[in-house]
């Protein structure tokens, strides 16, 4: 089972090869026919083909790497130091036909790869809004304090943070925020916690114009209801590497219509049909790094979602990027439904 899971055959597409890696929770898929090992392709791959626009629906074979790591039957006693000395997580091992017999895992046991900025990065949580979509829970409690588990989800998406070295955090607040402002007042804090108070709603982005001269480098900017299973230190590296003003974390969202869709061509004749089709694309999360200087151009006070705000520089040919990550890596408790399936994931 370990082997079927962690295996691709060479036509799969990219897209059902990003779907299996989210399912399987690894990094690397194995590439092979008839069980014989032929290449092998990481979530890495993947994304820099994104990155370059590539077709998600081309076949794995455009990002593969048929070279890869591996070890005899006779040498599999030799995987942990291969899988570290190449900095890999897996060594499939084979017969002398190239047959893949098992795969070795590395020994970390840790679903989501964390690893530090490499330097203190202040996080901003936007966490004014009224959380209509998650009424009647919100007629009593704000959103960042709703629960899941043990913990508001709020302090979920701080303590994620912590794991990277963060201290610094920055909750822009308005409805209820008395509710959530007492709640972290009581907490005992290994971390800076200052409160940006709202005095009229902000949107999405009006809020953090109120930190200027509060942040002097590159900053996280979150939701309060989102939480990211992706290695973020990635995402720094690829930010600062850009040179983006804004890179924007997107989560690949793949459904299908529960109908059968008709294109109709001229004088009403039908030109094709195509029965209950399933739709990729990639979405925003709500979570992104930015540069300061976002916050020293905005008007201060005054209100604008961040989607505008990035909008508004694409227009002046600012660099904003995305950093692409699979649809089970962002948990969103935007909407009830979605709520509940966060409480399933996160085994609360």
């Amino acid at each position: 089972m370990r082997i079927e899971s962690m295996c691709i055959e060479e036509n799969k597409t990219i897209l059902e090869a990003m779907q299996q890696l989210d399912k399987s929770a690894k990094k690397v898929l194995f590439v092979h026919k008839n069980g014989t090992l032929l290449a092998a392709v990481t979530d890495g791959d993947i994304r820099r083909w994104i990155l370059k626009k590539g077709d998600l629906h081309a076949s794995v074979k455009c990002v593969a790497n048929y070279r890869p790591k591996y070890l005899y039957e006779s040498q599999a006693d030799q995987a942990s130091r291969l899988m570290k000395e190449f900095g890999i997580d897996a060594v499939p091992i084979v017969d002398t036909k190239f047959f893949m017999k098992d795969i070795a895992l590395s020994n970390v046991p840790a679903k989501v790869e964390v690893s530090c900025f490499g330097k203190d990065i202040p996080v901003v949580i936007m966490a004014g809004g009224l959380g209509t979509r998650l009424s009647p829970y919100t007629n009593i409690l704000p959103k960042p304090l709703i629960p899941i588990g043990d913990y508001p989800i709020s302090e979920h998406v701080i303590n994620r943070f912590c794991a990277y070295g963060c201290t610094q955090f920055y909750m822009v607040v308005n409805y209820k925020r008395n509710m959530i402002k007492a709640y972290f007042d009581e907490l005992e804090k290994k971390y800076i916690l200052d409160f940006i108070i709202e005095e009229k709603a902000l949107g999405t982005g009006g809020g953090i114009s109120l930190l200027r001269g509060k942040i002097k480098d590159t900053f996280i900017l979150t939701n309060c209801d989102i939480l990211i299973e992706d290695n973020l230190a990635r995402a720094y590296e690829q930010h600062i590497k850009s040179g983006n003003l804004i890179t924007m974390i997107c989560s690949l969202k793949s459904f299908t219509i529960p109908y059968g869709v008709v294109n109709i061509g001229e004088n009403g004749l039908i030109e094709s049909m195509n029965e209950k089709p399933n739709m990729s694309f990639f979405t925003n999360t709500g979570c992104y790094f930015v540069e300061p200087e976002v916050i020293e151009s905005l008007e201060y006070n005054e209100p604008v979602d961040f989607p505008t705000i990035i909008e508004n520089y694409m227009e002046k040919g600012k660099k904003v990027g995305v950093y692409p990550i699979g649809e089970e890596a962002w948990l969103d408790m935007g909407q009830i439904d979605e709520l509940e399936k966060m409480k399933i994931r996160l085994g609360c």
